[in-house]
């Protein structure tokens, strides 16, 4: 199969790739990428720019799309921004790759994850799913971890807090709430675009820990 990873520069998002290049049923994995990334044989990785994505590039031609974009307020610089990033990118790119035929789309969502949330982060996740199973995918995968656990290239001391002190509660907190690790995520990921199973799931972060 022929896989795009959009997002493959993120935490999830390098695990996701370097499962997939090693992954003996992806033929190719294409990767849009800000700036130029190390070569790989099976890797296509054209340099992008998200606000203005090229409408008829060939390397569109995917059977399936694992997105792990995403950022934070505080790193995005407003609400405005981080909207954006995590939802209108997702979309520009789901709406191209379904439109050049891909079938699966699996996407890197948030525990909490609702459209009519007051809580803004949630409700922009929960915006972008619903808006993303209005397409039309044949298998569509929402993953909703919690806090993700792994080494940033940025560093997010709210996230590193919180990590301190899942760690430390982790034997005495329920499934949902333990720390879910980047690798965990992305091979979830991986394997609901390989699986492509018909229909619309959601991975929550009990299933990721």
């Amino acid at each position: 199969m022929k896989l795009m990873i959009a997002g493959s520069t993120g935490l999830v998002g390098r695990y996701a790739l370097h499962i997939a290049l090693a992954h003996p049923g992806i033929e190719q994995v294409v990767a849009p990428v800000r700036r130029p990334a190390e070569p790989h044989p099976k890797l296509l990785a054209p340099v992008v720019d998200f606000d203005e994505l090229p409408q008829d590039a060939p390397w569109w031609n995917v059977d399936a799309v694992v997105c792990a974009l995403g950022t934070t307020i505080k790193v995005a610089g407003s609400q405005d921004a981080f909207r954006r990033v995590d939802h209108d990118y997702p979309l520009a790119v789901a709406r191209l790759a379904h439109a050049h035929g891909a079938s699966t789309f699996v996407l890197n969502s948030a525990m909490g994850a609702d459209a009519g949330s007051s809580i803004f982060y949630s409700r922009v996740k929960g915006e972008v799913e619903r808006d993303l199973a209005a397409l039309g995918f044949a298998s569509l995968t929402f993953v909703r971890p919690g806090l993700i656990g792994g080494e940033r290239e940025e560093f997010r001391a709210g996230e590193r807090v919180a990590t301190v002190v899942l760690r430390a509660l982790h034997p005495l907190l329920p499934r949902r709430w333990r720390i879910n690790p980047a690798e965990r995520i992305a091979q979830t990921m991986i394997d609901a675009a390989v699986r492509a199973t018909p229909g619309r799931h959601v991975i929550a972060s009990d299933a990721l820990t």
